[in-house]
Protein backbone atom coordinates (compact mmCIF):
# COMPACT_ATOMS: atom_id res chain seq x y z
CA UNK A 1 0.00 0.00 0.00
CA UNK A 2 1.20 3.74 -1.02
CA UNK A 3 1.68 6.27 2.05
CA UNK A 4 -1.29 7.99 1.56
CA UNK A 5 0.17 11.71 -0.52
CA UNK A 6 1.67 9.25 -2.73
CA UNK A 7 -1.52 7.65 -3.35
CA UNK A 8 -2.65 10.61 -4.01
CA UNK A 9 -0.42 11.74 -6.77
CA UNK A 10 -0.50 8.44 -8.27
CA UNK A 11 -4.22 8.79 -8.54
CA UNK A 12 -4.01 12.44 -9.81
CA UNK A 13 -1.65 11.27 -12.36
CA UNK A 14 -3.90 8.41 -13.64
CA UNK A 15 -6.84 10.60 -14.00
CA UNK A 16 -4.54 13.30 -15.65
CA UNK A 17 -3.41 10.46 -18.39
CA UNK A 18 -7.09 9.29 -19.03
CA UNK A 19 -9.35 11.47 -18.60
CA UNK A 20 -7.23 14.92 -18.43
CA UNK A 21 -5.58 14.59 -21.52
CA UNK A 22 -2.92 16.44 -20.21
CA UNK A 23 -1.47 18.36 -17.62
CA UNK A 24 -1.93 22.68 -17.89
CA UNK A 25 1.27 24.03 -17.59
CA UNK A 26 3.05 24.77 -14.03
CA UNK A 27 1.65 28.39 -14.20
CA UNK A 28 -1.35 27.98 -15.81
CA UNK A 29 -1.79 25.50 -12.77
CA UNK A 30 -0.39 28.22 -10.36
CA UNK A 31 -2.99 30.80 -11.86
CA UNK A 32 -6.01 27.95 -10.80
CA UNK A 33 -4.28 27.12 -7.72
CA UNK A 34 -4.54 31.01 -7.01
CA UNK A 35 -7.81 31.09 -8.10
CA UNK A 36 -9.09 28.04 -6.04
CA UNK A 37 -7.52 29.44 -2.59
CA UNK A 38 -9.21 32.69 -3.87
CA UNK A 39 -12.43 30.66 -3.78
CA UNK A 40 -11.76 29.03 -0.53
CA UNK A 41 -11.25 32.77 1.15
CA UNK A 42 -14.54 33.97 -0.09
CA UNK A 43 -15.91 30.65 1.65
CA UNK A 44 -14.40 31.35 5.13
CA UNK A 45 -14.52 35.35 4.85
CA UNK A 46 -18.46 34.61 4.67
CA UNK A 47 -19.12 32.56 6.94
CA UNK A 48 -16.43 32.47 9.78
CA UNK A 49 -15.49 36.08 9.07
CA UNK A 50 -17.45 39.13 10.05
CA UNK A 51 -18.72 39.20 6.25
CA UNK A 52 -22.10 39.02 5.13
CA UNK A 53 -22.59 35.58 3.31
CA UNK A 54 -24.66 36.01 0.21
CA UNK A 55 -27.50 33.84 -0.70
CA UNK A 56 -25.32 32.84 -4.13
CA UNK A 57 -22.54 31.37 -1.35
CA UNK A 58 -24.32 29.54 0.85
CA UNK A 59 -24.31 26.90 -1.19
CA UNK A 60 -20.59 26.40 -1.67
CA UNK A 61 -19.10 23.42 -0.38
CA UNK A 62 -15.84 24.10 1.67
CA UNK A 63 -14.32 20.60 1.15
CA UNK A 64 -15.21 20.66 -2.24
CA UNK A 65 -12.98 23.45 -2.88
CA UNK A 66 -10.05 22.37 -0.63
CA UNK A 67 -10.39 19.57 -2.98
CA UNK A 68 -9.61 21.50 -5.83
CA UNK A 69 -6.87 23.09 -4.11
CA UNK A 70 -5.70 19.92 -3.20
CA UNK A 71 -6.03 18.49 -6.27
CA UNK A 72 -3.82 21.66 -8.23
CA UNK A 73 -1.42 21.04 -5.37
CA UNK A 74 -1.13 17.50 -6.43
CA UNK A 75 -0.89 18.48 -10.14
CA UNK A 76 1.95 20.80 -9.43
CA UNK A 77 3.90 18.43 -7.47
CA UNK A 78 3.66 15.33 -10.22
CA UNK A 79 4.25 17.34 -13.43
CA UNK A 80 7.42 18.91 -11.02
CA UNK A 81 8.46 15.63 -9.98
CA UNK A 82 8.27 16.47 -6.60
CA UNK A 83 7.46 13.69 -4.08
CA UNK A 84 5.21 15.49 -2.03
CA UNK A 85 4.87 12.40 0.76
CA UNK A 86 8.93 12.79 1.29
CA UNK A 87 8.18 17.09 1.67
CA UNK A 88 5.35 16.72 3.88
CA UNK A 89 7.17 14.21 6.04
CA UNK A 90 10.12 16.36 6.45
CA UNK A 91 8.10 19.51 7.24
CA UNK A 92 6.30 18.05 9.97
CA UNK A 93 9.79 16.29 11.68
CA UNK A 94 10.92 20.16 11.29
CA UNK A 95 7.81 21.33 12.90
CA UNK A 96 7.82 19.22 15.24
CA UNK A 97 11.09 20.08 16.45
CA UNK A 98 10.81 23.46 15.96
CA UNK A 99 7.63 23.74 17.49
CA UNK A 100 7.36 21.43 20.30
CA UNK A 101 7.25 23.82 23.43
CA UNK A 102 6.27 26.98 20.92
CA UNK A 103 2.80 26.78 20.90
CA UNK A 104 2.18 25.31 24.31
CA UNK A 105 3.92 28.50 26.04
CA UNK A 106 2.04 30.77 23.57
CA UNK A 107 -0.01 32.72 26.40
CA UNK A 108 -2.27 33.54 23.02
CA UNK A 109 -3.54 30.05 22.35
CA UNK A 110 -4.28 29.44 26.16
CA UNK A 111 -7.85 27.74 26.18
CA UNK A 112 -8.49 30.86 28.82
CA UNK A 113 -8.29 33.21 25.65
CA UNK A 114 -10.69 31.07 23.34
CA UNK A 115 -13.98 33.65 22.30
Amino acid sequence: MLPPIEALQKEVDEWISTIGVRYFNELTNMAQLTEEVGEVARIIARRYGEQSEKPSDKDKDLGEELADVLFVVLCLANQTNTDLQKSFDARMKKKALRDKDRHHNNPKLSNSNKK
